[in-house]
């Protein structure tokens, strides 16, 4: 493209970054950088109600550790305090700084003026009482537009607030980069408020404000926001700008094709690093969920998806999200992980399972498990009896220690174990084969025993490399303490 592309990514802070807004900032950050262009965060806190600096913070974290570097926009320092003015030749980048206000109190009165827009005292409650009244009616009626001079006399010194005027005919045609030409009636479309009676602005009016004043050249959102786009163009008519270029994204669907939520498991990008998903996994799936390459790739490599994405890719239908296919793939990229960078990125997970252990005892057990970890939050929980006291899985228990014969094989297998002279992965092997050869018993009839004694579970590593790693003492210890929890006296095997 010959012209320098600004996208921005405008998040409401409302709530915690959404899996869906995520995957927004995402394609503004890899549009920007397949050409070369800037990405602009700026946080649009016209809710001022709901609006929490708890919440900036959650999302410039969340957006920080999935590795989306904004180039202009609020500052996140080394220390995760945020400078929310941030820096940039346009800061500051959120909507209710005095600086920001100024603008959009000068351009309502432009309009206001320019007879474009007009003064509305209508409550919420009158607007809703004319609604009940008259169930035909699908939003504001416009009756303050068709007030006489005289009536709006009366009404000067009451609260008021200020609706931009949509054209009573014709239609307002939004040229889709994704979605193509969609056009809206405008007898359809209410006159929208752009300055509440406090005096703050709109979000529709402050981002249009905003956007022509900070020189985006493309917004690029979710498709709910789509319906905001006629009125918006319209405003950028009224004050003699010229849009952006509008691109919007498919919504994100659950398993169950409704509307990505909480009841589909965990909703926001501060929750997926808390399940111990890379953010490198995240983003290459985030990336597949509304776009895709022509050969249809499926993972990326470190700076590919920059360089292949296009909006072209981008798909007009929903995106289903699929959380196993999201696991299947962190597993993927974790195995790729040397085992060093594999405990560095697991140690917070570890430190949090209350398990303390050098990398010189972490680092083969990480190896012997790698093939098996698919999150990090897997590392402790398949690790722990390393290095605490066992837990029993009861369906591990009821499966194998309780059943009739295990015993006997544990009681014999006890003073075989004992006698090993040599403690290690080869001779482990030789000795408890040649064990269950000897007595006539089949070899799973011995590993799965001394397995669940010795672990709590029937899944694990290698068994050999596992009672190597437990060492002799615990080994030994385990088994006893399984027998008289356990295992029924008088078996036989």
């Amino acid at each position: 493209m010959s012209e320098k592309i600004r996208v921005r990514f405008a998040p409401s802070p409302t709530g915690s970054l959404h899996i869906g807004g995520a995957r927004t900032a995402l394609f503004n950050w890899l549009f920007a950088k397949r050409y070369g262009g800037t990405c602009v965060l700026r946080i649009e806190d016209t809710d001022e109600v709901r609006s929490t600096p708890e919440t900036v913070d959650q999302i410039l974290h969340s957006l920080s550790w999935l590795g989306l570097a904004w180039d202009e926009g609020p500052v996140l320092g080394s220390d995760g305090t945020v400078n929310l003015a941030g820096e940039g030749p346009f800061a500051p980048y959120h909507q209710m700084a005095e600086e920001r206000r100024a603008h959009y109190a000068k351009y309502a009165a432009q309009l206001l003026d320019g007879g474009k827009a007009y003064k509305c005292w209508c409550t919420k409650e009158d607007i809703e009482v004319r609604r009940v009244t008259n169930p035909e009616l699908r939003g504001y009626d416009g009756r303050c537009r068709r007030l006489s001079d005289e009536e709006r006399k009366k009404n000067e010194g009451r609260p008021f607030s200020i609706r931009f005027a949509m054209p009573f005919e014709g239609t307002t045609v939004v040229e889709d980069l994704i979605r193509g030409n969609v056009a809206f009636e405008n007898n359809l479309l209410q006159d929208l408020v752009i300055q509440k009676t406090s005096g703050g602005p709109t979000y529709n009016f402050a981002c249009v404000v905003d956007d022509h004043l900070m020189d985006i050249t493309h917004v690029i959102r979710g498709d709910d926001h789509l319906s905001n786009t006629p009125s918006q163009i319209r405003l950028y008519s009224a004050l003699g700008w010229e849009p952006p270029k509008f691109g919007h994204l498919s919504m994100i669907h659950g398993p169950d094709g409704k509307k990505l939520s909480k009841r589909h498991g965990a909703a926001s990008a501060g929750e997926y690093r808390e399940l111990g998903f890379l953010p490198e996994t995240v983003r290459n799936y985030l990336a597949l969920l509304g776009w895709s390459t022509s050969d249809s790739q499926q993972v990326f490599a470190e700076g590919e998806l920059e360089s292949k994405f296009s909006i072209e890719g981008c798909s007009k239908s929903p995106s289903r999200f699929d959380r196993e296919k999201l696991e299947w793939m962190n597993g993927e990229y974790l195995r790729a992980k040397t085992p060093e960078e594999m405990l560095r990125l697991s140690r917070p997970f570890l430190d949090a399972a209350q398990i303390e252990a050098s990398d010189e005892a972490l680092l083969p057990l990480l190896a012997m498990e790698r093939e098996k970890f698919h999150l990090l939050t897997d590392v402790p929980k398949r690790l722990d009896f390393f290095f605490k006291d066992v837990e029993y899985d009861e369906k591990s228990v009821n499966k194998v220690l309780k059943k009739e014969g295990v015993d006997a094989i544990l009681e014999a297998a006890a003073p075989m174990l004992e006698a090993l002279a040599e403690w290690t992965e080869a001779k482990l092997e030789e000795a408890i084969r040649g064990f269950a050869t000897e007595k006539g018993w089949k070899m799973g009839q011995v590993f799965h025993p001394i397995r669940v004694a010795t672990s709590g579970r029937t899944d694990g590593p290698t068994l050999f490399g596992m009672l190597e790693h437990l060492g002799k003492d615990r080994v030994l210890a385990r088994i006893a303490e399984a027998r008289r929890r356990f295992c029924r006296e008088g078996q036989s095997a």
